[in-house]
């Protein structure tokens, strides 16, 4: 077997998961223009969201799995070749539903590409540089949030939206003709694909999902949105049934066993439910309501989404000085504290610069969040299963992500609606005041977490072999260093 090169691995991996880091955002200043050109609504434009996220996180860990038993390398390049078609399919697409299955296919190549970015990234460098090639590893992922809603919004005003997914076709030809001689096959412990878990999770998760966002439209009492409600609660608990007894668990409950994991994980979910649910609406807001152009939009967001690569480098002195709880919890009263402000200003003739202060604050709590989250989440995990904890946070959070979308858009639609600027302001400032609420409620679970890691726990660097241990791509800094 040929040694790996690192440089070779770094170029491969490094721009794969920059665009794959860059689609999680690059739809969101195009939804108002997809929304127009395709002819949808308010649930068109949750489920193109929905969609890419739901299938990301369910199929992470699995992806995991399949990548250890049948090679990484060979793993990596079908994840990249179902992305880079599933894009095409998207720039294709002639209406909503298309658009929403081809981003379904995008978010299950995804799910295969990212974690193999790191664990490529990490067997071709050697130890005493693996620090270097794990910043430098974020530090792509970090540029992909933050320019995706800055290029999403240029794409889609000077071409149009189909652009933000065919930019990914000659990205990902390229890297699928390198790929193969500048990567070298690996694999790991072989393990057993949790296929009935898989299901019952996937299964579970989408019948929730599309409960929650066709409530409105049809009615909350009506056979097809509670059917999909009831069918979705029954199946996650027939998931977490077959986990408890299966002997080769997806998802080993026995983590959560551990009150500083369990409380780790709230304290996510609440964090991407509240605060990605409300970027969703916020966005739209720039365009419909405040009158930017995608590209005005996406330049005037970055001071939320770029201030995390900014924040980040000081987390590690705060985590020192103060520890990982105290931490998590001013990291996510910063973010519930930003929501709570923009809702206070929030009207049909708001200021930009009345906005700014609420922006930064946000991006603030969201740059402190992320490796303190990390940090805690494999650090409360055993050893042996710190690669598998990696990702379930990773999983929490996407999920978090689709719940927030869903359920502050249901609130969004029950309040207001696209019929006029005051109509879109009356359901927007609920749906961000429950998201500072949830957010909020994040801060006390985090502040409940242990004060101590146990003395078990070994650095986050331990799971940077796992196929698991890997930031999601709404979250650069929670990188494993």
């Amino acid at each position: 077997m040929k040694t790996p090169h690192p440089v070779r691995t770094f170029i491969v991996t490094g721009i794969a998961l920059f665009m794959v880091a860059l689609d999680n955002l690059i739809v969101t200043n195009a939804l108002p223009a997809i929304r127009t050109d395709l002819g949808t609504g308010l649930e068109g434009l949750e489920w193109t969201v929905n969609a890419y996220t739901l299938t990301f996180a369910v199929l992470l860990l699995p992806a995991a799995a399949v990548a250890d038993r049948y090679g990484r390398r060979r793993l990596f390049i079908g994840g990249l070749a179902v992305f880079t078609a599933a894009s095409a399919a998207a720039a294709l697409a002639p209406n909503i539903g298309t658009l929403i299955a081809a981003r379904a296919v995008q978010g299950a190549g995804g799910a295969v590409v990212m974690p193999l970015t790191l664990t490529l990234l990490a067997a071709a460098v050697p130890p005493a540089r693996r620090g270097v090639a794990l910043a430098a590893w974020s530090t792509m992922s970090g540029l992909g949030v933050a320019l995706g809603p800055v290029l999403g919004g240029a794409v889609t005003e000077y071409a149009t939206w189909q652009w933000i997914f065919w930019v990914n076709v000659p990205v990902g030809v390229v890297l699928l003709a390198l790929a193969p001689g500048f990567l070298t096959e690996s694999r790991g412990a072989a393990k057993r694909l949790d296929v009935p878990g898989t299901l019952l999770v996937t299964g579970g998760l989408l019948g929730i999902v599309l409960g929650l966002v066709r409530g409105n439209e049809h009615g909350w009492t009506s056979a097809q949105v509670l059917g999909s409600l009831v069918a979705g609660v029954v199946l996650v608990l027939a998931f977490v049934g077959y986990e408890l007894r299966a002997r080769a668990p997806m998802l080993p409950m026995r983590l959560f066993r551990d009150r500083g994991f369990a409380l780790t994980n709230v304290a996510t979910l609440a964090m991407a439910s509240g605060m990605f649910g409300a970027t969703f609406l916020l966005v739209q807001f720039l365009q419909g309501v405040s009158q930017m152009g995608p590209l005005e939009a996406g330049v005037r967001t970055l001071p939320w989404t770029g201030m995390p690569i900014l924040v980040a480098p000081l987390t590690a002195p705060l985590i020192g000085r103060l520890g990982v709880r105290t931490v998590l919890a001013v990291a996510l009263a910063f973010q519930a504290a930003g929501l709570g402000w923009l809702a206070l200003v929030l009207a049909p003739d708001v200021s930009y610069g009345s906005m700014v202060p609420a922006f930064v604050l946000a991006g603030v709590g969201m740059g402190l969040f992320f490796p303190p989250a990390a940090r805690a989440a494999l650090g409360f995990a055993p050893p042996e299963l710190a690669g598998v904890a990696s990702g379930v946070s990773n999983a929490v959070r996407q999920l978090g992500t689709v719940l927030g979308v869903a359920v502050l858009g249901a609130v969004f639609s029950g309040q207001g609606g696209f019929g006029s600027p005051q109509t879109f302001v009356d359901g927007l400032l609920p749906a961000v005041w429950i998201g500072a609420a949830v957010v909020a409620a994040g801060a006390v679970a985090a502040a409940l977490i242990p004060g101590r890691l146990p003395t078990h726990s070994q650095p986050p660097a331990a799971a940077e072999s796992g196929a698991g241990a890997a930031p999601s791509v709404a979250n650069p800094e929670a990188q494993p260093a």
